[in-house]
């Protein structure tokens, strides 16, 4: 198992018309959402640094490093909600690694992220990612908004949308890896943010050239987020016809239902403290 805590972690959240993404691989199946009579999916860069990663065997060697983690979102074969890892850009030394032990998409890049939660109050701030291609977002916080694409629901809803996510999948070499992990309820600092030269992440999600990318229909920070990631349940998936759910028909989901709570936080502070599973 590894351990590490996640800071400033910056969600960019788009929506994207389906029948322009390639096909997911068997058995996941894209969560769609209609508006404006088509099909869309969600896609995320989560832009944040990795800190005090390490083996639960070996806590006394730890190291950390800046991550662009490119996903969209889907249901997997039993119908839960997970993501789907398009591309994930680092340091060129922890490339090799993060292959070897957890089987996902790495690629080299150059990153520049700052560290909001040193400066609460503060911004703009400014993100800026180079891999034959440049990425610069511009943020500061606001109040919670929601921009182009289909309705989540509520603020609160929009988020829990976005981080209740107990699986992630990663396709290396052919073969569909699974990967859980878990965290607590964090805080959330709705943003507003300016993307700039996002001609990169067309070409990460493999769209048609050319394809106009919209504009962003949420974004906020997670200051810190602790994880869990359980590496023994890294599963290789069967290549089999993906089952039809009865429920959401056809990876649709139209409504969601949970408890309201701060803007500003993701969880409810009202309850006890309980285990969230996410694939943040």
């Amino acid at each position: 198992m590894l351990r590490t805590t996640v800071r400033d972690c910056l969600y960019l959240n788009w929506a994207l018309p389906a029948e322009e993404l390639p096909a997911p691989p068997v058995p996941l199946r894209y969560q769609l959402h209609s508006w404006q009579g088509r099909d869309w999916v969600f896609a995320s860069a989560l832009l944040f640094h990795q800190d005090s990663l390490h083996f639960t065997a070996l806590p006394w060697l730890r190291f950390g490093y800046p991550q662009l983690n490119l996903r969209l979102y889907v249901l997997d074969d039993e119908g839960i909600p997970s993501v789907l890892f398009r591309r994930m850009l680092m340091p060129t030394w922890v490339v090799p690694g993060t292959r070897l032990v957890t089987h996902q998409p790495a690629s080299r890049a150059h990153l520049s992220f700052p560290r909001p939660s040193k400066d609460p109050g503060g911004g703009p701030w400014i993100w800026r990612v180079e891999r034959k291609g440049r990425l610069e977002v511009r943020a500061w916080e606001a109040s919670p908004a929601v921009g182009e694409g289909p309705r989540l629901g509520s603020w609160e809803q929009a988020v829990r949308y976005f981080q209740d996510r107990p699986r992630g999948y990663a396709l290396a070499s052919g073969v569909l890896h699974r990967i859980s992990t878990e965290h607590l309820p964090v805080p959330v600092w709705p943003l507003k943010a300016e993307v700039d030269g996002n001609g990169l992440l067309p070409r990460l999600l493999d769209l048609p050239p050319g394809s106009p990318f919209p504009a962003l229909h949420s974004a906020w920070l997670c200051p810190e987020i602790s994880f869990v990631f359980e590496l023994g349940l890294v599963l290789r998936m069967p290549v089999a016809p993906a089952p039809v759910l009865a429920q959401p028909a056809a990876g649709r989901v139209v409504s969601f239902r949970w408890p309201s709570s701060d803007p500003r936080r993701s969880g409810d502070q009202g309850s006890s403290p309980k285990r969230r599973r996410s694939s943040c």
